[in-house]
């Protein structure tokens, strides 16, 4: 059985936290397989220090915030200095499904991928939110220029429900992208000869806050991104 860390990146998550890990709980005693949790609390000013205090909720506290891809990046550290197999990234907002993980790690459980992705846009038929029009706009030009860059298509290019091998965890201990994480880490890990593969699931609309991408920052995050994928590069391979 395969050692599995759910990674919960917590910004400000003071009216979803509880509730998220309630829901990762639940899973632990219906399923058929059981997941750890550790929430990086990336310097929330809000409550959100108090509830994982209050409800004992594995976490670490940084003390200041680093952004997603710093948060993310230390979940990754953790999960290798506790020997995890198998890293999840995980949304403390309640937009992710725990109920798709087991189909989400299929693939590195059976060795048959590096990294696996939760794609809101390979299985039509699933109704989920599915973001707004001018954010899949921006996700399609995404993932022209990563096919473009490595010549393996990627749909779902922002998606944060990701899980990735024990190879991938000790590489993004290391190093991990800061700044647009999801498409960047993704870019690089194809450059290295990772095999990346995505999985069918349907996701929520966020309960509170909103995306960094939004609004007048759309344009400035497009070029940003296109010009980190175009000059991304291969990052560090262990085998």
């Amino acid at each position: 059985m395969k050692k599995v860390l759910i990674v919960i990146p917590a910004y400000n998550e003071e009216k979803s936290i509880l509730t998220t890990y309630k829901s990762i709980m639940d899973y632990n005693k219906k399923g058929k397989m059981k997941v750890d949790v550790i929430v990086i609390n990336d310097g929330s000013s809000d409550n959100t220090e108090k509830i994982l205090d209050d409800n004992n909720i594995p976490h670490v506290n940084l003390l200041t915030n680093l952004g997603i891809g710093g948060a993310v990046q230390t979940g990754y550290k953790y999960a290798y200095i506790n020997d995890y197999d198998i890293a999840v990234q995980f949304d403390g907002d309640g937009q992710h499904d725990i109920s798709y993980i087991e189909s989400l790690i299929e693939p590195l459980v059976n060795e048959r991928a590096d990294m696996a992705i939760g794609s809101r846009f390979i299985n039509k038929n699933l109704t989920g939110f599915k973001s707004s029009a001018t954010r899949r706009i921006g996700i399609k030009i995404v993932s022209f220029f990563i096919k473009l860059k490595t010549r393996k298509k990627i749909y779902d290019t922002t998606s944060g429900y990701r899980a990735i091998n024990k190879k991938l965890i000790k590489s993004f201990s290391k190093a991990y992208p800061l700044e647009y994480p999801e498409p960047i880490s993704t870019t690089e890990a194809l450059l290295s000869k990772y095999k990346v593969e995505e999985i069918p699931v349907e996701m929520n609309e966020r309960k509170q806050g909103r995306s960094s991408i939004h609004t007048w920052k759309n344009a400035y995050y497009m070029i940003n991104v296109i010009l980190n994928v175009i000059f991304a590069k291969k990052g560090d391979r262990n085998e």
